[in-house]
Formats: structure tokens, C-alpha cells, sequence
């Protein structure tokens, strides 16, 4: 019989689902080298390769049969072909635009284990999807708010949350969405770069985003009394903000996040607290022109800078602290320390905080590939963001069964222990 790919799920699965990948058909200990391409919205291609031998029943299964050397992984990594998938274009990250649609995955097998590929022996495409069937997706245009919510199928009350991005600014949803695919409504919040909201990233006034709180109480769709944030990077400073000024907040979850208010100052009442102060001469530039930006920013522990810690003693929440350790955007596990000391100084809780070695900046939902190096749209240069490949995956994978765990525990009062169906 022909060769053939054998999927499963077969044609559609949710972006941060495993997938399992079979060839059968293949000769005993045929050598064989598999692809994966994917473009994202603007074109640009990702791709990956393996080099694989079937065993003696001409049988390949991705999750018994390690990778030999010489492709983009080796050894027993049964979604390696999805999370080793790189721009084809220097510095490109793989985002979401449009959750509506899927990216759509090619997979291909090749003959022997050439530099060039061989003779195509079997192709699928599969469906890597972002909406669960149910979720409802709802643009939010009140008042200032300028953000998408997401509601799981049901009837609901659920629980809430407040999804924040960095300084790419737009209005990211795919983290968001694929969230809501657990169970949880949430609110992918844009604040700045987008629509009417301002271009730049000059200052930032609290009350946006206590009128972004406001809305998820006041929802009937969101179980109260309080909510949850989540924010990566920039995101993740301006949660600890909220949580300190804010009321509402049950818990706050950062991926690598700072303590300290970074790139803008932020307004609140009466209250100012200035950025942290930053020195470019300590940015290193390496010899293919990436810039390693982690030692730019001042400590916020010394002098005048110690105005930027933000106050997050003053929060009534649960912190969660994900931090990858070979971040290269900025000193994550510093400032998640740091922030742990000063609750318990001031007789709060500890916050948990979960260290992952080999994982970079972009610590994201499971599955997207790591991005090493792509453009700062602050520097406009390209910088490097850390992380191990293979480990700064499975930090992923760990790290969004951590976040959810979190936000059930804390936000519900309970485990989590659902799993999501297309």
C-alpha cells in the first residue's frame, strides 16, 4: 500500500492541543525525512524537518520513534515537527491575527535523509484551530474600552480574567481566546497603538483599565466578586499596577513581568510613579547585529529608582510569577524575587513563583515555536529574547496548565481538571 500520514485529531485540532503524527505504508526501516510548513496571515513561511527510520512493520509513530541527527530536532519529541517550526525570514515571530480562521499545517514525507528532499512519498494538511466551537467572540467598545471578550459555550457565570500584552501594543487575542477555550471569560485589553487609543508609549493613566475592571464585574457573564489578570512582559508590570490600585482583583498571574514600572509613566489620581530609568550603553550588540538588551534597565532597589517599584503590597490578590530563566528582555526572576520579598515584608502572602531554565521571554501558549531574536518596535532593532528551544517548549506546555490551575484555584476554588473538545 501507498504511503499515507495518519493525524490524530485527523483534520482540525486547537492550537495548544497536542497532535499526534503517524506514517504507515512505509517500507521495514525505510529512511524518510518529514516537513512541516505553516505561513502565517502577512505570507511568511515556517517550516521544520526530521529525519526519521520506520520500523520493521514499515510503521512510523512520531510519539515511539525518536528523530535521528541532522534535522531541525533529534530524538523522542512527538510535536518537535510544530514547535521546531521556524520563519524562513530573519526575526519573525509567529503571532495570531485573526483567531477566526486556523492556520493551516502541511505535512509532507520525503524520501531518505538527503540535504535536498528526496522523492514526496505522502502530504495531509490538518487545521490548527483557535476557537473552540461555542466560544462567542465579542468586540468591546465601551466607553474608552478598546478590547474583544471572550465567552466559553454555556450558560455561565464563568470565571473572569484580563489578558495583557507588552510592548508590541495592537490588540492581541490568541492567548486570550484559547483561554476562553478552558472555561473562562476573558478580555483581551489593548492598550495603546490601536484604534483611537494613543500611539505612543508616553504615560499611562490607571483609570483605562479600572474601566476595563469595572466592565468584567459588572458583567453577566463573569462570576464574581473578583477577577483575574494575566499579562505578559509590559503586561505583566501594568497587572501589579492594577492589582495595587484597583479594586476587584483576586488573582494576578505574570509571565515575565516586572516589579518596577517600566517604558512609561503611569498616572493614577494623585498619584505618579515614573519608569524605571534605563542606560542604552549597556545594551550589547553581538555579530549578526542582535542587540542583548537584559542589562538596560536600572535596579529599581537604588536611588531615585526605587520610585518605579510599584507598591504591590497594597494589592488584596494572589500573585503567580512565571518566570523563564534565560530571559533576555529584562531580569524576570530579579524582579519576581524582589516583588516576593516585598509582600512578605509587609505581611502578605508568597506568591508562587515557577522558574522554568532554557525558557526565553516569549513565554507562550503551548506549541508556538520560540522566537530567539525578532525586531523591538521600541529600539527598531532586533533583540534577542532567550531560551533553549525544546525547553523553552515544554516551559510552555507546563506553564499554561499552571496558569489555568491558578486562575481555577483562586478565581473558582477549585482544581481544574477539564479538558477542551473542538
Amino acid at each position: 500500500m501507498a504511503p499515507s500520514i495518519r493525524l490524530s485529531p485527523a483534520a482540525r485540532s486547537l492550537f495548544d492541543e497536542p497532535l499526534a503524527i503517524a506514517v504507515q505504508g512505509l517500507g521495514p526501516r525505510q529512511q524518510v525525512t518529514l516537513r512541516t510548513s505553516l505561513r502565517d496571515e502577512t505570507g511568511e513561511l515556517f517550516q521544520a524537518s526530521a529525519r526519521y527510520q520506520a520500523g520493521d512493520d514499515g510503521e512510523l509513530d512520531l510519539a515511539r520513534c525518536p528523530a535521528l541527527p541532522g534535522g531541525s530536532f533529534s530524538g523522542l519529541e512527538p510535536m518537535g515537527l510544530l514547535w521546531a517550526l521556524q520563519p524562513q525570514k530573519p526575526f519573525w515571530r509567529l503571532v495570531k491575527r485573526d483567531v477566526q480562521s486556523p492556520f493551516l499545517l502541511q505535512l509532507e514525507v520525503f524520501e531518505g535523509h538527503a540535504e535536498r528532499p528526496g522523492r514526496l512519498l505522502a502530504q495531509a494538511q490538518h487545521e490548527r484551530a483557535f476557537l473552540r466551537d461555542g466560544v462567542r467572540r465579542v468586540p468591546v467598545r465601551e466607553g474608552r474600552i478598546r478590547a474583544t471578550l471572550f465567552l466559553p459555550p454555556g450558560r455561565g457565570p464563568f470565571p473572569g480574567i484580563i489578558d495583557l500584552y507588552g510592548t508590541g501594543g495592537g490588540l492581541p487575542e490568541y492567548r486570550a481566546c484559547l483561554l476562553a477555550n478552558h472555561g473562562f471569560a476573558v478580555l483581551a485589553l489593548a492598550f495603546y497603538s490601536y484604534e483611537d487609543l494613543p500611539k505612543g508609549m508616553k504615560e499611562f493613566h490607571l483609570e483605562y483599565f479600572e474601566e476595563a475592571v469595572n466592565y468584567m464585574l459588572q458583567h453577566t457573564q463573569v462570576k464574581g466578586p473578583g477577577i483575574g489578570l494575566l499579562g505578559h512582559s509590559k503586561g505583566g508590570d501594568l497587572c501589579v499596577s492594577m492589582a495595587s490600585f484597583l479594586k476587584g482583583i483576586t488573582a494576578t498571574a505574570l509571565i515575565n513581568g516586572s516589579v518596577a514600572n517600566v517604558g512609561a509613566v503611569l498616572c493614577y489620581k494623585d498619584i505618579t510613579i515614573p519608569a524605571l530609568g534605563i542606560n542604552p550603553k549597556r545594551i550589547k550588540v553581538n555579530k549578526s547585529g542582535i542587540a542583548d538588551i537584559i542589562d538596560v534597565l536600572n535596579n529599581p532597589l537604588e536611588g531615585p529608582d526605587q520610585q518605579s517599584f510599584i507598591p504591590l503590597e497594597k494589592a488584596e490578590c494572589s500573585f503567580l510569577f512565571i518566570v523563564g530563566q534565560d530571559d533576555h528582555n529584562w531580569k524576570s526572576e530579579f524582579f519576581a524575587v524582589e516583588g516576593s520579598k516585598r509582600l512578605q515584608a509587609h505581611g502578605k502572602e508568597k506568591p508562587e513563583i515557577i522558574c522554568y531554565p532554557g525558557a526565553g521571554h516569549y513565554i507562550e501558549p503551548p506549541f508556538f515555536p520560540m522566537c530567539a531574536a525578532s525586531m523591538h518596535l521600541l529600539l527598531g532593532k532586533p533583540v534577542m529574547w532567550g531560551g533553549e528551544p525544546k525547553a523553552h517548549c515544554e516551559a510552555q506546555i507546563d506553564a499554561w496548565q499552571k496558569i489555568q490551575a491558578f486562575f481555577h484555584k483562586h478565581l473558582i476554588g477549585k482544581p481544574s481538571g477539564t479538558s477542551s473538545k473542538l
